[in-house]
């Protein structure tokens, strides 16, 4: 039997050889292989063509609609009417407390007040394109306010710009991606809602980075946005949108979020004022998350607006039994006024720069300012050493972003067109362990601290994800005994290391993030208030900065950063988690003894 078996097998193997040498010597074998190459390779072009020119049809038709939308909303605001004009510059001048206040007493409409900013934003908008939509029914609700009469809500009438990421219902949230085009949502985000309730008008929404994964402002979608302090420089990000229509005066208040700095970021670089409270503080229901499921550094909604008092003022309208309501994942503590009011002197923590010194002599320089202005001001201000921040910096907080491995962000960029910044970020964020471990030996001579971020180990079980956020929770704890150490009722520090950077030649300046990332790694509430402006002096000193360690990246900064004399720079002001009102109580004191 066994012969048999072999000389079947024996049989097969010499017709398997025969037919190899068959197609060998067929002569055609090598006309059929390129044909079929040729075939593959036409295909995998035409295909690639076509995916191409159907997101170029798509961005045009998108933005020829957009630009109808502008158009509609210009010809609504035509006027020859002198008195109606003066009114919309009058509007422009009162801060939101005021605004707010004379809309109650009757003294102003909804329709007046919306319209101002309608023109003023549209005009922000053409030179420093910031919005992406206007909010189709903005008119009719604020119509339908002044129908009312009832004049109820501490926001009544108040024109509200939102982020591109955040729930109006029947409007897309793309994040700066076309295949998100029609991600229309199905209701207003619960913050939202709340807004309505206070009588709030949402009006437009405002631009974002690509994927948000940027502290600057552009997407193939909807373009570049600009500072409105300097074109030449970037607004930030991811609330980009957000800080330049403040900025350039063309929205009184604001909503954005922020998982790394995106709403303390932009308001730095535009001089106005952000405030990220803690986690679950405000609803995070109904907005498109950039990175949904990571846990360990978490984001939050948050106001953006021009000075102080108007962040209290929106916490105060949000902080109510409708946010408690909707949503009940948000602890039912409302805002506490007396705390916020209160002028019992502080003791207050600050540092000039954290462990990594990369901090420019502009953002020290503020620290200085602010700290002296505050012990004049009565409060006790002590130094504090925040505990192993390079050890937050480099290796918690990019293990915690990248434990899925960029599969997320791989995901979203599938079949998009990238946009120029996030091409320099788009390998680290998505490159496998094995390229890490090689790019951060070929980067050690270069930037040892760089090649330290690019080489931490991908996540491969769940206990990998559970030793990471236990990783976290010893630091966070360690960081509270070092607050607990020192006595301190709340911390001042740099708000960034640099101004707002050049949009031209910089690179993805990822690790300056660290400055605002540390405090969503621990979720502490924390905000930023301009305190001055980058001087002469600050960029000659510039000349002589080396940063960490003089390195490549060192360099890239001194380069982006230079020639920003005149630009906003502001402080940053840190509680612990769930004491909002003490934070926005700091941010208050510094902003009335640091007048600019």
């Amino acid at each position: 039997m066994s012969n048999v078996i072999a000389t079947q097998n024996r049989i097969m193997s010499d017709l398997i050889v025969d037919f190899c040498w068959d197609v060998l010597e067929d002569s055609r074998l090598p006309l059929v292989v390129c044909t079929t190459l040729v075939g593959v390779l036409t295909v995998y072009i035409g295909r690639k063509f076509y995916v191409r020119r159907q997101f170029k049809q798509k961005v045009r038709k998108k933005n020829e609609e957009r630009q109808q939308a502008f158009q509609d909303v210009l010809k609504s605001l035509n006027t020859d009417d002198k008195e109606v004009e003066d009114t919309r510059k009058a509007v422009l001048s009162l801060t939101l407390p005021q605004l707010s206040q004379q809309l109650r007493d009757g003294q102003l409409s909804a329709v007046q007040v919306l319209q101002a900013y309608q023109e003023k934003a549209l005009a922000v908008h053409n030179d420093f394109n910031c919005i992406t939509e206007p909010i189709p029914d903005a008119l009719a609700r604020a119509e339908d306010l002044d129908r009312a009469g009832q004049r109820s809500g501490l926001l009544y009438g108040v024109p509200v710009s939102i982020k591109d990421n955040i729930d109006i219902k029947g409007m897309a949230n793309t994040l700066g991606l076309v295949k998100y085009l029609e991600n229309y949502a199905e209701e207003d985000s619960v913050i939202v809602r709340v807004l309505k309730k206070q009588g709030a008008v949402p009006f437009v929404k405002t631009n974002v980075p690509q994927t948000m994964l940027d502290i600057g402002c552009s997407n193939p979608l909807y373009g570049t946005t600009l500072n409105p302090r300097d074109p030449t420089r970037s607004p930030g990000g991811s609330s980009g949108g957000e800080g330049a229509l403040i900025g350039g005066g063309g929205s009184i208040l604001g909503l954005g979020n922020d998982i790394g700095g995106s709403i303390r970021i932009p308001a730095h670089f535009c001089g106005i004022c952000g405030f990220k409270p803690t986690a679950n503080r405000l609803s995070k229901q109904g907005y498109f998350n950039c990175s949904p499921g990571q846990q360990g550094v978490v984001g939050t909604c948050g106001p953006l607006a021009r000075d102080v008092n108007s962040l209290a003022l929106v916490m105060k309208a949000l902080l109510v039994p409708d946010m408690f309501e909707l949503d009940p994942l948000v602890p039912p503590i409302p805002f506490r006024q007396e705390i916020y009011e209160s002028k019992k002197p502080l003791k207050i923590g600050y540092f000039l720069d954290w462990e990594l010194q990369l901090a420019t002599p502009a953002l020290t320089r503020a620290v200085k300012i602010a700290k002296e202005a505050l012990e004049k001001a009565g409060h006790k201000l002590v130094p504090f050493q925040p505990p192993k921040s390079d050890h937050a910096f480099f290796d918690i907080i990019p293990k915690c972003l990248l434990a899925d491995g960029g599969t997320t962000i791989r995901n979203r960029m599938s079949g998009e067109v990238v946009d120029p910044r996030l091409k320099l970020q788009l390998p680290f964020l998505t490159m496998s362990y094995f390229w890490r471990k090689v790019v951060g030996v070929l980067l050690k001579p270069v930037s040892a601290r760089i090649a330290r971020m690019m080489s931490h180990r991908i996540l491969r079980t769940i206990y990998d994800l559970w030793q990471r956020l236990v990783e976290r929770e010893v630091y966070v704890r360690e960081f509270l005994t070092a607050w607990e150490e020192a006595d301190i009722d709340v911390l001042l520090c740099p708000a960034f290391p640099i101004p707002a950077f050049k949009l031209q030649g910089a690179p993805a300046l990822s690790e300056t993030t660290s400055y605002t990332f540390i405090f969503n790694l621990l979720d502490f509430p924390a905000g930023v208030v301009p305190v001055t402006k980058v001087m002469e002096e600050d960029d000659r000193l510039l000349d002589d900065y080396v940063g960490s360690n003089n390195d490549l990246f060192d360099r890239y900064l001194r380069q982006v950063t230079k020639g920003a004399v005149g630009l906003p720079v502001a402080v940053q002001c840190v509680a612990l988690p769930w004491q909002e009102e003490i934070c926005l109580r700091l941010m208050k004191e510094v902003e009335t003894v640091c007048k600019m």
